[in-house]
């Protein structure tokens, strides 16, 4: 019994190894398996893809409509990377700006 559970726990742990989605090197199906990525999206991301990979989540949100900051931070937290990366606030520094001009 105890075999079967190490087992099971193994198949598990790989199971969720395997869960991140890389935007550069998934498929539709990839794409479609994350939570909030329909089939608009997941064509709209490969459309633009074919113009080039993307460089970072930056690039990806200004070449794919409908990604933005809230959706981004949604679908890192789900699995997607863009070169192995999760999507980490690197507007962090323009949002502090804004934030600084509208006190003005």
């Amino acid at each position: 019994m105890k075999k079967l559970l190490a087992a099971l726990a193994m198949t598990l742990c790989t199971l969720l190894a395997h869960a991140a989605v890389e935007v550069n090197k998934a498929n539709v199906t990839d794409l479609d398996g994350l939570k909030g990525v329909g089939p608009a999206l997941s064509g709209r991301i490969l459309d633009a893809r074919k113009q080039g990979e993307f460089k970072d989540w930056n690039d990806l949100m200004s070449r794919v409509k409908g990604i933005k900051n809230k959706t981004a931070a949604k679908l890192s937290a789900d699995g997607l990377t863009v070169n192995g990366k999760p999507y980490a606030q690197a507007d962090a520094p323009a949002a502090a700006a804004k934030h600084t001009k509208n006190a003005k």
